[in-house]
């Protein structure tokens, strides 16, 4: 969908959208109609119970410029920038497939900041958002209409406010892309050409490894995981130098298991189908990765994709078996569905070892035991530096990427030892976030500041929210965006 601003009303205004604060919708002023059309707006939404509540929409017709115009009024609650950004999208979620194609919204009467008018038309963008690709039989009714939302009478400084959350749009479509194909078409090597292909011309440096290049480097936790898939392994690392020349102080590292039988450990066949967004830290890390570049981010990170595919064919990987990760340090395969942990386990020693990075976050759909504990209403946040966790926390709150911090410890951290390797890959089935948050701790070398993101119940959504349709959240972009921004550029 298109995205404009202007200083006036466009000759085909199309749908006409105002925003209004909570309980001033009886005052609300919306130029060009006259008393009895702005009589009749207000009867209309007084008549839905609307009262401006952030996110919510009403809407009539009347006469305007010798036709029938629709006027939507959006509910802006108290008027903060976080509201605008709901508003944005409860327009488009109520004029996706209405059969309207433009849309006009007016802010010129709206004490509205850059800020607040930027995620006005990022809500607005990234709701729009679909993926209709196989979808062949389409009702026409069905089908999305809207094509451009116009922005006028916004303040001075928004474009530059637009400039950031439009590169953060576009990482979202990414990431959204990635964790909805199925696993027949987005498989590790696929993963990389796609990504690939979006990224192109951004100025970012690529390296791809294969199963050989990580087989020669030690990496036999990673491709333990992947042994059983015809699929071959690979490892994507995404660096973007805006910072000129010099280190890379900070890296991103994402789990990225395009589908997740199990393995041999193999999981329930219900539900099973969801396990191709298993890779959504990895698509969260790709689309952060891709808006950082888009807006020309003054830093130096590195995004890193630990990518597999987790079957159970003769070749798998057995409960009991021992592998060596890249670090040296042997592990105890005692469950083959808790493979997450030992991908990032690898791409974690290998950031560290090719780029010296001063800090990791690791972002994974990694334990069911996160989704009982927190829902689909935030992630679980593990760090062992307080200042880092934080940030996250804050960058979360900011974003709406809501974050909700665990405890680490020795008392957990023994749980994963074994008696025949230097650890198992899980612990007693209490507190199982926390010991695989334990188990990749210990792959992170002495004076690195690392933070883990659980991110299990965030990526996929079974109903609406207020900037994504049901389906794929993007979940991880805005927040790694953000938290870079305020703390890492320069």
């Amino acid at each position: 969908m298109k995205i404009a601003f202007a200083a006036t009303r466009p000759t085909d205004i199309g749908v006409l959208a105002v925003p209004v604060k909570k309980d001033s919708v009886a005052t609300v002023a919306i130029n060009g109609l006259d008393d009895a059309a702005h009589a009749l707006v207000i009867a209309a939404a007084q008549g839905q119970r609307f009262e401006g509540e952030a996110g919510t929409a009403a809407d009539a017709y009347v006469q305007l410029g010798g036709g029938a115009t629709r006027v939507v009024l959006l509910g802006v609650g108290t008027g903060d920038d976080a509201a605008y950004e709901r508003a944005g999208g409860a327009l488009t979620a109520r004029l996706l497939t209405s059969g309207a194609t433009v849309v006009t919204v007016d802010l010129s009467g709206a004490d509205a900041s850059p800020i607040a008018a930027a995620r006005l038309a990022a809500g607005a963008a990234q709701r729009a958002w679909r993926y209709d690709v196989y979808r062949t039989k389409l009702a026409d009714n069905a089908k999305p209409t809207l094509e451009s939302v116009t922005i006028v009478g916004a303040p001075d400084g928004t474009d530059a406010a637009w400039a950031a959350r439009g590169a953060v749009t576009h990482g979202l479509s990414l990431t959204r892309t990635l964790v909805t194909l199925p696993a027949n078409i987005c498989y590790p090597e696929s993963f990389v050409e796609l990504v690939l292909k979006e990224v192109d011309g951004l100025g970012l440096e690529v390296t791809v490894l294969d199963e050989a290049a990580m087989a020669e480097l030690g990496m036999g936790s990673l491709l333990g995981v992947s042994q059983g898939s015809r699929r071959e392994a690979r490892l994507l690392a995404l660096k973007w130098n805006g910072a000129g020349e010099g280190d890379t102080p900070l890296a991103l590292v994402g789990k990225g298991v395009t589908f997740d039988t199990g393995g041999i450990s193999i999981k329930p066949a219900a539900g099973m189908e969801d396990m191709k967004w298993d890779m959504g830290g990895a698509g969260a890390v790709a689309g952060a990765m891709k808006a950082l570049a888009l807006r020309k981010a003054k830093v130096n990170v590195i995004g890193v994709m630990g990518l597999v595919e987790n079957m159970p064919d003769g070749n798998a990987q057995r409960p009991g078996d021992v592998v060596t990760s890249m670090s040296g340090q042997t592990i105890e395969v005692i469950n083959t569905d808790a493979e997450g942990r030992l991908v990032l386990c690898d791409a974690i020693t290998w950031v560290q070892q090719t780029h010296k990075v001063k800090t990791i976050v690791d972002l994974a759909t990694l334990t069911g035991a996160m989704i009982v504990a927190l829902g689909s209403e935030y992630g679980g946040v593990f760090a062992n530096d307080d200042k880092l966790a934080d940030q996250l926390l804050a960058a979360g709150t900011a974003t709406g990427d809501k974050l909700w911090r665990f405890p680490l410890g020795d008392a957990y951290n023994k749980l994963i030892d074994s008696p025949i390797a230097d650890m198992k890959n899980v612990g007693p089935r209490g507190g199982g976030s926390i010991t695989a948050a334990q188990f990749i701790q210990r792959f992170v070398d002495e004076g690195v500041t690392w933070a883990h993101l659980d991110i299990a119940g965030m990526v996929w959504a079974d109903k609406d929210g207020p900037t994504w349709g049901k389906g794929a959240t993007g979940y991880g972009v805005r927040l790694l965006d953000r938290f870079v921004a305020d703390n890492f550029e320069s």
